[in-house]
């Protein structure tokens, strides 16, 4: 059995701010403590499925540039994918229709959402994201990547909102809290030596019970539709072809399929992220 992980590092064990979450920099200060705490969560889940029988698991390293886990640090046999800036699936770069199944590890909720910690929306500059008109966020996308390759999403590790927001999405799904959000930097955690073992039991049940559990597909054509903080980030994306702006803050865009549509919303988030440096 093939099993795909897509990890962040929002919903990781222990971790409440972005002077934790962001990159290696002056400005994320504690930036190493959230790598071994992302690593952590990433191995426990690599142990639960291959308890169950995966012969193979796949990483993807889906936080900010991709950069973040060390090969070196996982679970023994484990392939990984890092970097960032090439590829058509983004957080799902290197998913196909050999996996069995895919993992969400340390996935945060989408924007908006209560308590949510350190919820946000898909990139940087990006206030709120609709697909086919209902709001959503990487747990949605990603979970439509895998779809669209006929691989169904079995377990997901986040805060409480965010494993509520996947237990929305797909029935059936195999979740682990590893804390509880009071507000976006503020939330009740729950110990390494808890949440290791947790996740490990909760991907193995998860793996065991790939059959059960059918993959987000949207069908036909997709609609995508892009609302930014300010309205310079828009002048930007509003420039690409076929992408029509709605109001000040937002755009939208129709592809014949989802993986379509996925692809252009990275380009959009891309060209918009120039739009808050155009008046520099």
């Amino acid at each position: 059995m093939r099993i795909f992980i897509s990890a962040d590092i929002e919903g990781i064990t222990g971790l409440v701010s972005w002077s934790q979450c962001g990159k290696p920099s002056g400005e994320h200060y504690d930036f190493q403590f959230a790598r071994r705490m992302y690593t952590h969560d990433v191995n426990a889940a690599i142990r639960g499925a291959k308890a169950a029988g995966a012969s193979l698991v796949v990483v993807k390293d889906g936080h900010n540039t991709g950069k973040n886990l060390l090969i070196e640090d996982l679970e023994e046999g484990t392939e990984l994918i890092s970097g960032y800036g090439a590829g058509m699936n983004g957080m799902m770069e290197g998913i196909d229709d050999s996996f069995d199944a895919v993992m969400l590890v340390g996935y945060h909720a989408m924007a908006g959402s209560a308590s949510g910690l350190l919820e946000h929306a898909l990139a940087g500059g990006l206030h709120r994201f609709w697909i086919n008109g209902e709001e959503a966020g990487e747990i949605a996308a990603s979970a439509g990547v895998a779809g669209a390759f006929g691989v169904p999403l079995v377990f997901l590790s986040s805060d409480q909102t965010g494993c509520d927001e996947g237990n929305a999405l797909v029935p059936g799904l195999h979740t682990y809290a590893t804390k509880v959000g009071i507000g976006k930097v503020s939330a009740h955690l729950r110990h390494p030596s808890v949440t290791g073992p947790g996740i490990s039991e909760a991907a193995k049940e998860a793996t065991l019970g790939v059959k059960k559990i059918k993959p987000v597909v949207y069908k036909g054509s997709v609609t995508m539709r892009a609302e930014f903080h300010t309205s310079d980030m828009t002048d930007m994306a509003a420039t690409l072809l076929g992408v029509k702006r709605v109001d000040g803050y937002s755009v939208e865009f129709s592809r014949p399929s989802f993986l379509e549509a996925h692809s252009m919303a990275y380009n959009v988030f891309q060209l918009a992220a120039r739009g808050r440096v155009s008046g520099d």
